[in-house]
């Protein structure tokens, strides 16, 4: 986690779900909209800013994977790689947002090649660790993303909510 006082490199949230859909490519003339979708899981809003490296990606997917925020039929908090469940990866360039007057600003992020190459990056560590990890294998688990730098269509069943915001 950031430390108190020194400035973050990426913002996560953590949002527990019953499904989710997101639309990673709008219907355009004769195609239609291209989805993913989860069931039973977690979907993890993710942003990076100015400053931020490859170095910090293993520790957030250690923690945003390891920390005990899924809760059981019994009420008991797990894991999401002890419950198991899927994932859902979205880009979230707002969480770096800040106001300023009645606008919003973005200074704060990093640039859209490095944001992109981050976010990658951090996908592929988290397909990785699910792969490796016998019970998500062995339960059919399933990491699913949305694409950088575009807008995109969620649709969320939620069992809260139940929402974690934590910096690195």
């Amino acid at each position: 986690m950031a430390a108190s006082g020194r400035t973050p490199q990426a913002r996560a949230i953590l949002q527990q779900c019953l499904r989710a859909r997101l639309q990673v490519q709008p219907a355009e003339g004769d195609a239609t909209a291209q989805w993913v979708e989860v069931q039973r899981g977690l979907v993890i809003y993710v942003c990076f800013f100015k400053g931020a490296d490859q170095d910090l990606l293993p520790r957030m997917v250690n923690t945003l994977l390891n920390v005990k925020l899924s809760e059981t039929e019994n009420g008991k908090h797990v894991s999401i790689l002890d419950l198991p469940g899927n994932i859902l990866i979205i880009p979230q360039a707002t969480l770096g947002g800040k106001v300023k007057g009645r606008n919003m600003q973005y200074h704060s992020n990093s640039g859209k090649e490095e944001g992109l190459e981050l976010y990658s990056q951090f996908v592929t560590l988290c397909e990785k660790e699910l792969a490796a990890n016998d019970k998500c294998a062995e339960a059919g688990v399933v990491v699913e993303h949305g694409t950088y730098g575009n807008r995109q269509v969620l649709k969320l069943d939620t069992n809260g909510p139940y929402t974690h915001l934590i910096e690195f």
